[in-house]
């Protein structure tokens, strides 16, 4: 498996941008490529399914994903408990697990932590490209929080 964390500092609360990271279908405005559509009935809490479609024509791929753990932030204040969300990928292409979790900081701030543990098929690619599939993780992920700072800290407080 390939593991990688990136981290962001948020110019929101924790709730506004906890609140915009599980709005699953607006992930599409931040994952360059990417289009994403809830399969559930319920787009929030354990159970939640949902599918993001990567890609351009024939080199696209779907990343199907199951939401395993779910606490919304405490607050927004520090000290309050962080919100915490786990994701379960299950599909042809990508599979293992995503993580983040939304951290209060003062002055109605907060840190966003996205961690992604994955193997990518076929397995062998993950196995001897494992370090390329960081790099280029962390940089993808990196430019994905950057736009939901600027999404989540361009709305009204």
């Amino acid at each position: 498996m390939t593991r990688f964390v990136v981290t962001r500092d948020v110019r929101a609360t924790a709730t506004a941008t906890w609140d915009t990271l599980v709005d699953w279908p607006r992930h599409g405005a931040w994952v360059p490529l990417t289009v994403l559509r809830v399969e559930s009935e319920r787009a929030g809490g354990v159970g939640a399914r949902f599918v993001a479609r990567t890609g351009v024509g024939p080199l696209a791929f779907d990343d199907p994903m199951t939401v395993v753990a779910w606490e919304p932030p405490g607050g927004d204040d520090p000290g309050d408990r962080p919100g915490r969300c786990e994701i379960t990928k299950h599909g042809r292409v990508v599979h293992g697990g995503a993580a983040f979790s939304v951290t209060p900081l003062p002055g109605r701030r907060c840190r966003v932590e996205w961690l992604e543990d994955v193997t990518v098929s076929p397995r062998r690619l993950t196995r001897y490209a494992g370090p390329l599939i960081a790099l280029i993780g962390r940089a993808g992920f990196a430019a994905t929080l950057r736009g939901l700072a600027r999404d989540v800290e361009g709305r009204p407080a």
